[in-house]
């Protein structure tokens, strides 16, 4: 079974099933579909699977024409997952978000697996890419395995694939991003890396699924707590009248012992404001505190009401109050140059700012509409810059910065701007840095 299995991924005459079509999913399948293998993806999302299916992307970064070449090549999406036993390979890429106790939820994963769990069948390998736990491989999926009847490691295989997907970044492709894999036995790895060796330049083999899930946890909790590290700073050097900016590109000419990292209004995206929360949820059941990192996620969810309190003070200076003033938010994506709004500080500072009475619009040229969603519960539309229309609002929030925003002009006609970013270097009498 072991070398039957290899064979076929090695001579990419297997079929590939991915499931959950999102920001991961879609361009690993693509990746698997451009190196020649049949990929079927399947999700409980009918709209995203018939975008798919009529050639046309609802993912900024990628093109309608890499998924019209993809569907040419033989690329399907579907909501029926009993398809998934067509599949030599089931790789899950479902999200693993918190629950309203900032606790693991893992309702999507095991929800998936269970959609297709009655359509496994011997010789194939399961994959999970989402970011997790240490453990949630062994204790979650292997038993929903095991309860078929299948012998993983001789039948069935089974192994953890970290996501690395990078939204926007011009520098790193599917691809080019090495990719870690732990298996649940030597058998399941030795799967693991035939499955993975044709897409992605370098395949980066661990001793377990649970040093896969926490190589993925350690990656992402080092970039919180460094963000929280220096988020902490700016509150510092705000403190002191130092431009925290300045400091770190200064600090950045150090060619060795130093990596720059940069605040912000508050941490977004899928995997930086979460993961933290998996690995400190995990280390109680061993008795363990993990201080250091709770210490930076209450800093960085601290950030948001920072930034309002920079904006109750700059309001003050026009002796206005934060109720009734018209405030432009510019940015709700997570990250400049990207549609991304998981998790993102910006949805955050326009509920805080509603709250308070403010009257709120927004503007990014990569989410033209907003619609409520699990972080808010607020529609509106993005408006579109012009010298007047900025003119109007009473201050210019700065929560993303894109570079389609022409900065000189908005510094130019706003009234007042508190600026997030650091995108203003020079200092002006009617900008803020917060």
């Amino acid at each position: 079974m072991l070398t039957k299995l290899c064979q076929r991924l090695n001579r990419k005459k297997s079929t590939i099933g991915i499931i959950g079509l999102g920001y991961v999913g879609v361009p690993l399948a693509l990746r698997f579909s451009e190196v020649g293998y049949k990929v079927l993806g399947l999700d409980i999302d009918s709209d995203k699977v018939c975008a798919l299916n009529s050639g046309q992307s609802y993912i900024e970064h990628i093109s309608a024409n890499s998924i019209q070449c993809a569907n040419t090549a033989g690329f399907e999406s579907s909501t029926d997952f009993t398809r998934a036993a067509e599949a030599d390979a089931l790789i899950v890429c479902v999200p693993t978000p918190l629950n309203r106790y900032r606790e693991p939820d893992l309702s999507y994963v095991t929800g998936a697996v269970d959609l297709i769990l009655p359509y496994m069948r011997s010789g194939q390998i399961l994959s999970l890419e989402s970011t997790t736990y240490p453990g949630t491989t062994d204790e979650l999926i292997l038993p929903r395995i095991q309860s078929r009847g299948f012998i993983v490691g001789q039948d069935y295989f089974l192994v953890y694939s970290p996501e690395r997907e990078d939204p926007g970044n011009q520098n790193f492709q599917t691809r080019t991003i090495p990719k870690i894999c732990g298996g649940y036995s030597s058998h399941c790895l030795t799967v693991g890396i035939a499955l993975y060796e044709q897409v992605i330049d370098r395949v980066v083999p661990v001793s377990s699924t649970r040093a896969a899930e926490l190589t993925k946890l350690l990656e992402n909790i080092h970039r919180a707590v460094n963000i929280g590290l220096v988020n902490e700073m700016k509150i510092v050097a705000d403190k002191m009248g130092i431009d925290i900016h300045e400091v770190i590109h200064a600090a950045a000419t150090k060619p060795f012992g130093f990596v720059p990292y940069y605040p912000g209004p508050g941490l977004g995206g899928h995997c930086i404001p979460i993961d933290p929360f998996y690995l400190t949820w995990k280390a109680r059941e061993y008795g363990v505190h993990t201080r250091f990192i709770e210490l930076a996620g209450e800093v960085n969810s601290g950030m948001p009401d920072y930034v309002i309190g920079k904006v109750i003070d700059a309001l003050n200076q026009s002796r206005r109050s934060v109720s009734g003033s018209k405030v432009l938010v510019l940015g709700v994506a997570y990250k400049k140059n990207v549609d991304d709004m998981r998790e993102s500080p910006s949805l955050v500072l326009m509920g805080k700012l509603l709250k308070l009475g403010a009257s709120v619009d927004y503007s990014d040229p990569h989410v033209p509409v907003l619609h409520p969603g699990h972080e808010h519960a607020f529609e509106m539309k993005s408006v579109t810059l012009h010298p007047d229309m900025v003119a109007n609002y009473d201050l210019v929030l700065l929560a993303t910065d894109h570079v389609k925003f022409d900065y000189t002009m908005i510094a130019q006609f706003a009234k007042m701007i508190v600026d997030t970013r650091g995108v203003y270097l020079q200092p002006l009498p009617h900008i803020v840095k917060a």
